[in-house]
């Protein structure tokens, strides 16, 4: 069977009409589209940036509008009346200035304007709330079809003035009103779908939408944005050439929303652009706040791939509590990985959804201690030169070098409790910064091992201790390695096993032991 021809890739391209008419791949989701308006009406989704979800909104956009001819050969095609065309109101806060307290009313007055011209229909009111209900009541009584409302990043206008709580307040208490509007003038509309990064509560946003479905957690609609292993494998069959599929898989895919994984499209057509794999989401932004709050609530790097947390927890965060396990999973940089029901209520365990993310947020974390990219890089490729010749004692001056140049104050400003944590996070961000494969806290019948590393047909397992003193005599981490022989679990891969006991001191802020030994 020969491979289709290639076509374009549709990277940064949000609009189907361009995508169908100028040859570019499209993943058909006109299916999941057609379920959504024909088992309910008003909806809401969360999705992380870069995800696909403007494309959808657009793809709904040209659906309602009856633009029979950019789904010929689509899954929806059959099954839709095209005699119907229905008015469509679509806003979008991608773009505006909202750290200003005037910045969203100057941004939904551009876009009702536009919107009132596109109808024809003059403001007959003055407030932004007035405007919108009086359009959509016009249009109704006009064409005689309800109307379709669409709203594209619900949330932005609230993210960005996170680091000025009182405009995000603002902007928070003025959207309530605008989106409560829905439900008033639910008589009047046929549909309405609103997508963000961000669940905020109901309570807080959504008081006055109270009957908004949020499939945000619904298995059903877990691939309706993202790309699935079988479109990577059909629809860019002709991208693969080249590439080790096996590495596309573990670079970009991995997103589950308790259903079938699936992967960013930015990155996946980025890859097939370039031909070279690199964090591309990552790139385009991850905000600096997120990181910040890690650090101020001395969140372990080691612990976020092991993060255990509720549906409660993750449906919704608020500008006062803004729980870090939330913003994380919501933003795109821990997914789930395993769910569990306890007492009639679901658990997750998060993590990584991949290699991509796992790298560059623990890049991003060692930036703030470090402060200094070059030497930061420096860093980095010596570890891995080190690692390449089984370098013991250069590995222990390399790591007793970094944790020298890390500043008292910077001590003292973040108020360090759990010292353990602090070092062993550090350690492990520098070995998954590099995109090794590392595993942390692996289980065993005789406890749990801190940290496992394996490269280069070698296997390392670490042991970190906070001692009060230099150590005399043998190492109590390299002891315990033994004594609980971790080591066992590990002999199946046939490779050389070394035990790495790490101790620090926290008079000294520094490694002040490192044994190794052969298991």
């Amino acid at each position: 069977m020969s491979t289709p021809p290639r076509k374009k890739l549709p990277i940064g391209i949000q609009n189907l009409r361009e995508i169908r008419l100028e040859n570019h791949y499209y993943v058909d989701k006109t299916a999941l589209a057609l379920k959504l308006i024909q088992e309910g009406k008003h909806y809401f989704l969360s999705r992380p940036r870069r995800f696909g979800k403007s494309l959808f909104l657009d793809t709904l956009k040209e659906l309602f509008e009856g633009h029979e001819a950019l789904f010929q050969g689509l899954a929806v095609h059959p099954h839709w009346n095209w005699s119907a065309k229905y008015p469509v109101l679509r806003f979008s806060f991608g773009s505006g200035k909202f750290t200003d307290i005037l910045g969203l009313t100057h941004t939904l007055d551009t876009q009702l304007s536009h919107l009132e011209q596109q109808f024809g229909k003059p403001a007959r009111f003055d407030h932004i709330g007035g405007r919108f209900a009086d359009l959509i009541l016009q249009l109704q009584q006009q064409t005689h079809q309800p109307v379709v409302i669409l709203i594209d990043e619900y949330d932005k206008p609230i993210l960005d003035a996170l680091d000025y709580p009182e405009v995000a307040k603002a902007n928070r208490d003025f959207l309530r009103g605008f989106y409560s509007t829905i439900k008033d003038y639910d008589a009047y509309i046929k549909f309405s779908f609103l997508t963000g990064v961000s669940k905020f509560s109901k309570v807080s946003l959504f008081s006055g939408l109270n009957n908004l479905k949020d499939i945000t957690l619904n298995s059903h609609y877990a691939t309706i944005c993202g790309y699935t292993d079988a479109d990577i494998d059909t629809i860019f069959a002709p991208e693969l050439e080249g590439l080790e599929r096996e590495e596309i898989r573990h670079w970009y895919n991995g997103y589950h929303w308790l259903g079938e994984g699936v992967y960013n499209p930015y990155d996946v057509l980025n890859l097939f652009d370039q031909r070279e794999f690199k964090n591309y989401w990552f790139e385009t932004g991850t905000p600096s706040f997120l990181v910040n709050l890690l650090f101020k609530r001395r969140v372990s790097s080691i612990s976020l791939d092991q993060t255990f947390t509720s549906t409660q927890v993750l449906s919704s965060f608020d500008i006062e509590d803004i729980a870090t396990e939330a913003l994380l999973f919501q933003t795109g940089y821990l997914t789930i990985k395993k769910t569990e029901r306890i007492a009639h209520q679901d658990f997750f365990y998060l993590g990584f959804p991949n290699l991509e993310v796992r790298q560059s947020l623990n890049e991003s974390l060692l930036a703030i201690l470090v402060q200094d990219k070059s030497k930061q890089a420096l860093n980095s490729a010596q570890l891995y030169h080190l690692l390449l010749k089984n370098d013991f004692e250069g590995l222990k001056q390399l790591f007793h070098a970094f944790y020298a140049s890390i500043p008292n104050n910077w001590y003292n400003s973040n108020n360090i409790q759990d010292y353990e944590g602090f070092y062993a996070s550090v350690f492990y961000s520098y070995f998954a910064a590099l995109g090794l494969d590392v595993i942390v806290e692996d289980a065993s019948n005789l406890g749990r091992l801190d940290m496992a590393l394996k490269f280069n047909q070698y296997v390392y397992l670490f042991e970190f201790k906070v001692v009060s003193s230099k150590p005399r005599g043998k190492s109590k981490a390299l002891q315990q390695l033994q004594d609980r022989q971790y080591a066992d679990k590990y002999r199946h891969l046939n490779q050389p096993i070394y035990l790495v006991g790490v101790e620090f001191s926290k008079k000294d802020r520094n490694i002040v032991g490192f044994a190794v030994a052969q298991a």
